[in-house]
């Protein structure tokens, strides 16, 4: 078997008290034809200065220091100064289990587009932790087998049917260089599908594998509670064009229509988050905002004419709302994020 070189790309920002964590994880891979790049994105706490600290005691680690620009310009920084025939993405406060590159290698054909895809695990503050296996089932998928089974259920599903996270894959150079210029680094939510939908889109050879969660995910609850974007909607609505921008490029004659549906429906579900958002983090405000989203023009024509379906029960209480924006849906739905992310704490 080949031994591929394989390029893993970590962003790093203000993350100084994981990431020796996280980086420990990625020295310690079994697989040797590896290069670590860190990429300080103008961090304001210790995190460059640790950066350079652990580079000193692994030559396979390389650092870039760039002002800050946000996630997408600090990833595409990686790519463009990595050597790697394959791509791997590990956010900083995250770890991998230490077989992960090796076994995921295993599983490479030499496709310049091709991606092996495994699963991950969802590690909370509190010691508990959930495994998220992908939907679509393990194996081998061909160019045929994307088109007919992946590329159809890439959007407008409640759970998606394959990841589509940038991280807990390799990825052949060339599908990250054909298609990142679709990553606009003005993103910061929804950031991986614009590379991702292409990707997946453009690819050639799938391979996911069995119930193998090597990507462990830490999600901080405590921030969670707290955090309140202002611009959220705003970003939606922008993270909507540029994938309609995608599909428009990829897609031709009868499949548009069919997938700009998709994106539609995908929408709904983005705007679930923009209602999330302000009932849960904009005490305020939250009721002329939420009021605001669902009754502007193109929200009430899109839930006229595109249906979702919604089986989690939070998901039912934010259609609702989208679908009969009142005084009485809004309070019930900032009710029950007090509830639940309360739950959350204990």
């Amino acid at each position: 078997m080949k031994e591929y070189k394989v390029s893993i790309i970590v962003p790093v920002y203000n993350t100084e008290k994981y990431l020796k964590r996280c980086v420990d994880t990625l020295t310690s891979q079994t697989y040797a034809n590896l290069e670590i790049l860190l990429v300080d994105d103008g961090s304001s706490d210790g995190s460059g200065k640790l950066c350079d600290q652990l580079a000193l005691g692994d030559e396979r680690i390389r650092v870039i220091h760039k002002e800050n620009g946000g996630l997408v310009s600090a990833w595409k920084r990686g790519v463009d100064e990595s050597t790697g025939e394959y791509i791997s993405f590990v956010d900083s406060d995250d770890w991998v289990d230490s077989n992960m590159i090796e076994e995921m290698a295993a599983c490479l054909a030499g496709n310049e587009k091709e991606i092996i895809a495994s699963d991950y695990v969802i590690e909370r503050e509190n010691g508990s932790r959930q495994y998220i296996w992908q939907k679509l089932p393990p194996g081998e998928y061909d160019r045929q087998a994307v088109e007919r089974e992946v590329i159809p259920n890439l959007l407008g599903q409640e759970r998606r049917y394959i990841t589509i996270s940038r991280c807990m894959k390799l990825i052949a150079r060339k599908l990250i260089e054909d298609n990142y210029k679709y990553s606009d680094p003005a993103i910061r939510l929804g950031e991986d599908t614009t590379i991702m939908l292409p990707v997946l889109i453009d690819c050639q050879r799938l391979v996911v594998m069995d119930h193998k969660a090597y990507y462990h995910y830490f999600y901080v609850t405590s921030s969670m509670i707290h955090k309140y974007d202002k611009g959220m909607y705003e970003n939606i609505m922008f993270l909507r064009r540029i994938t309609r921008s995608v599909l428009q490029d990829k897609f031709q004659g009868e499949k548009l229509p069919e997938m700009l549906e998709k994106a539609d429906q995908e929408h709904i579900f983005m705007i679930f988050l923009a209602l999330k958002n302000e009932a849960r983090g904009n005490p305020e405000g939250y009721k002329k905002n939420i009021l605001e989203i669902c009754r502007e023009k193109e929200v009430r024509k899109l839930c006229q004419y595109t249906k979702v379906e919604t089986l989690e029960k939070a998901n039912r209480l934010l259609y609702l709302v989208l679908r009969h924006p009142n005084g009485i849906t809004v309070r019930l739905l900032r009710l029950a994020m007090i509830i639940y992310y309360r739950g959350q704490c204990c």
